[in-house]
Parts: structure tokens; sequence; C-alpha cells
């Protein structure tokens, strides 16, 4: 009998990936989610299941009976205005462990949670925090529950993708693409930064792997997610301003900022504007993340930086055909 994995949110850009990933290996493979697949070829493997409502949820993980779960649902945007725009992160959670315990054949989970539960640096422990926002005080209360579970007696492990990017991504780094490619992005004056990202092919692989490697050596654990190599976004943009034959301009610091100080205008009329001081600051400020970790169990990753902006430039002109 084929391998049974549950992905709760692989409606998801994420999830879309790692649903294909295990559809492509054939295993019995089912998406718990409540919003519609984003691949229309998915859908036969959707259920219709919101993971804050227990019944449901646990009906449907009671009948398939998984022998492996990767827990993907989760609200991820920042417009909340209190914990409970976030129940999913936090009651969904507690519902899934809920049913989890239940399940005769499970022998582990992934749990997805965020590098925004220690926003802007490198966490010296696993137990370190630094909230900034809704989003990622949701997503620490989410780690805690697992953390703080004595009852759990399947394996575990909790992931904490960086920026990542690929085929089925959306905002931001989809606009990023979007922008290039319409010869709408420009350089920022001399502030270019460097961060941690992270191909979509290659987080798919390190998922993977940690679902099937040696309890040992990652029962209990978290994992950053991504590509160990930081990329300068300048030179990232400049990579990818080659695949499509276009170049670059740079823009003076002093005139995005004048327009981000408009944006924040704009917004608190609720009128969208490309550029705000968060955005602004976000696109000039370095954040790097140690990945020796995962790389120590996931040491191959399959796609250079260059082939996931081909593959990525790929499914781009395949998606606006659609």
């Amino acid at each position: 009998m084929s391998t049974k994995i549950i992905i709760t949110g692989a409606s998801g850009f994420i999830g879309t990936n790692l649903l294909q990933f295990y559809v492509d290996k054939g295993f019995d493979v089912i998406n718990i989610d409540f919003n519609l697949p984003q691949n229309i070829d998915h859908q036969k493997y959707w259920r219709n299941i919101d993971i804050n409502d227990f019944d449901s949820l646990n009906e449907e993980i009671i009948k398939f009976d998984p022998e492996y779960v990767i827990h993907l649902a989760a609200r991820t945007d920042l417009d909340g205005k209190t914990l409970e725009d976030y129940s999913a992160n936090i009651l969904g959670v507690e519902n899934l462990l809920k049913s989890l315990k239940r399940c005769k054949n499970l022998k582990r989970a992934i749990f997805a949670s965020s590098q925004l539960v220690c926003k802007g640096r490198m966490p010296k422990t696993d137990d370190d925090y630094y909230i900034v926002n809704l989003y990622g005080e949701s997503k620490k209360l989410g780690e805690l529950i697992i953390k703080n579970d004595a009852y759990i007696l399947f394996e575990w492990l909790i992931v904490r993708p960086t920026s990542i990017w690929g085929a089925w991504f959306r905002e931001p780094y989809r606009n990023f693409f979007d922008i290039l490619i319409a010869k709408r992005y420009f350089h920022i004056g001399r502030r270019s930064c460097t961060k941690t990202y992270g191909y979509i092919g290659n987080v798919v692989y390190q998922i993977n792997e940690l679902l099937f490697i040696n309890k040992e050596k990652i029962n209990k654990q978290i994992f950053y997610l991504g590509d160990i190599v930081p990329y300068n976004i300048e030179e990232w943009a400049n990579e990818i301003a080659h695949e499509v034959g276009i170049k670059i301009i740079r823009v003076p610091y002093l005139c995005i900022k004048c327009l981000a100080l408009i944006g924040d205008v704009l917004r608190n009329f609720n009128i969208k504007f490309p550029m705000t001081s968060y955005r602004l600051h976000n696109m000039t400020t370095s954040n790097l993340r140690d990945l020796k970790k995962i790389y120590s169990v996931a040491p191959n990753p399959p796609y250079t930086r260059l082939d996931g902006v081909k593959e990525t430039l790929n499914w781009l002109v395949k998606n606006d055909k659609k």
C-alpha cells in the first residue's frame, strides 16, 4: 500500500508544490484546506475543511488514517487586529494535535511555523523569541502548544521557512518578479541588502528529508528552511533581469523614501500603494538565518538559484497563458 500523507494548507504556495511532489511519487495524499487548490489538477485531493472546526477535521483525519502529516495551514498576513483573527494558528494547532493523538498509525508530523517568531535576528535557542506583530505572536503560541504537550506519542518537529519563492508563489515575491519583468523595478540607491531566501524546489526537498530521516536527528527540534548561501538582492534582481533581457535602473534612496511616506499616508485611508516605509525598510535591511542545521540532515539541495530563476520564469509564462 502507498504511504499515506496528509498536508494541511496544501492549497497554498508551499503546499501546492509539496502535494505535487508526493503525487508524482505515487503516495496516497490529501489536502485539508478551506481554500480551493491553486492547481486545478489538485481538486481530487482536496478536502474542504476549516482546521478551526474540530469535528470535521477529526472525522477526516481518523477516516484517512495517515502515517505522516505536514501541517502548513495558517493565516499568514499581517492585517489581523487581534489574536482571534489568527485562530487558525492557535486553535487550529490545538485541534490538529487533539486529532492526531487518536491516529493509530501516525509516525511523524511536521508543523510549519514562521521566522517571524524571532524577527530580525537568529535566535540563540529554540526558545528564544522576539515578537513584533500579532502574526508572529500567534505562531509562537502555536509552537508552545506543541512543545509543552507532554502527551504526544508520535515523532514531531517544527520548521520555520525563510523567504521562499518559486512556482505558485504569491505576494510579496511574486510581486518582485512581476514588477521586475514589467520594467518597473529599480535598485534603491546603494542600499542593497543581503537576506536568506529559499527556492521552493529546495524547500520541498528539505521537508521530504525531514519527513523520513532517522528520528534521532530530528525529533522535537526546530529547523529553518531555505538556501544556505544568502542572496544579495541587487545581484539576484540582475540575474532575473539578464534572463528576461532587461536592464535595471538605479533611483536615489531619497526619492524612494518620499514615495514610501506618501504610501504611509495613503494606507491610513485604505488606499494601496506599491511603496511604504515598512516595505522600504524590508527591502534595504539585511536578514540572515543560520541554515547549517537543516543542511546537516539535507545536504544536497537539487537546485541552484539560477535553476530556480529559470524554472520560475517558465512557470510565470505558462501561468500567464491560462
